[in-house]
């Protein structure tokens, strides 16, 4: 007796309410990002923080998250916008899926960073309560793929192998009926992750961005392996797929900022308790004689600045 996991019917896609078209895949996109930011407000919190603050952050980290999403994947997936038979209006089309979390995480960050200075918190702290949600939530991401019979792997007949329709099967697999669920690995991988990452903060008392380059850490060594099961049009590189070059780069770039961060929080160790990290530069008012750049600057830079609450 063979088993497999079905793919929800094509209609369950999108559906309409009058003239107003709804995609599975942009509601588990907001779904995640829901989560993320309940996740994120609850961590902020319990530093301290102002939670009115991660709003006015997330205005900008999501729009631009998003943004640089779309552009990483066009980029690094060209043919169905600017190949043969391609359309490049397809690429304004993100309703249809498509986000690489390269840029998503790029121009996201840029757009936190503005947010928090604008807000006048600690960048570095914002990044490290938000980390284990961002990871959550690109988990609940993938599900929009599932929705939308996209990104799988190769073909195989294992018990949990996922069936996708003749017309979503790639030129070359059309016999075949059943292949990895990328998606599904990609949300344990990452739930795992992120419950590994709440852990490692509690017990190893991380602070200074170092939750953060943990995340990466994190995400891009199970990205490594995913990539190479997929079979999706990509970029190819001396023969990997582009990202999996992007995250051999990025985890060596995470890695060495990880532990460059532990080094000289060992060295300079802060005072602070970490409680109090985000309401020193939250809550300004309590920081006598310094403005809101320097408390955010001193929040950012363990064993730098007063010890003051």
């Amino acid at each position: 007796m063979t088993t497999s996991i079905p793919s929800p019917p094509i209609e369950w896609s999108s559906f309409s309410i009058g003239p107003l078209t709804i995609h599975a895949y942009a509601l588990w996109i907001l779904a995640g990002i829901f989560v993320a930011l309940w996740l994120t407000t609850r961590r902020w919190k319990e530093r301290g923080g102002d939670p009115e603050v991660v709003g006015d952050i997330a205005f900008w980290a999501i729009p631009f998250g998003i943004l640089g999403g779309r552009i990483y994947h066009v980029i690094s997936t060209p043919g169905p916008y600017f190949g043969e038979g391609g359309n490049p209006i397809d690429a304004l089309k993100i309703w249809n899926g498509g986000l690489g979390i390269w840029g998503a995480v790029a121009l996201g960050a840029l757009g936190a960073y503005i947010g928090a200075r604008r807000a006048g918190v600690s960048f570095t702290a914002f990044a490290d309560s938000a980390a284990p949600g961002v990871l959550i939530a690109q988990a609940i991401g993938r599900m929009g793929n599932y929705f939308n019979q996209e990104l799988f792997g190769g073909p195989t007949d294992l018990p949990w192998a996922l069936e996708i329709d003749p017309a979503f099967r790639p030129e070359g697999y059309e016999q075949f009926a059943t292949f990895h669920p990328t998606f599904l690995y990609e949300m344990v991988w990452n739930l795992l992750g992120a419950a590994l990452i709440i852990y490692l903060d509690r017990r190893l008392d991380l602070r200074g961005g170092r939750v953060f380059w943990l995340y990466v850490m994190v995400y891009v060594s199970g990205r490594w392996w995913i990539e190479g099961v997929r079979i999706d049009d990509a970029v190819m590189i001396a023969g990997l797929r582009i990202n999996e070059w992007v995250s051999m780069v990025v985890l060596a770039g995470a890695t060495a900022a990880f532990v460059a961060l532990g080094w000289r929080q060992r060295r300079a160790p802060d005072r602070l308790d970490r409680s109090q990290l985000a309401a020193r530069v939250s809550h300004p008012e309590a920081v006598a004689g310094e403005d809101t750049h320097d408390a955010s600057d001193a929040a950012d830079t363990p064993g730098d600045g007063p010890d003051k609450p």
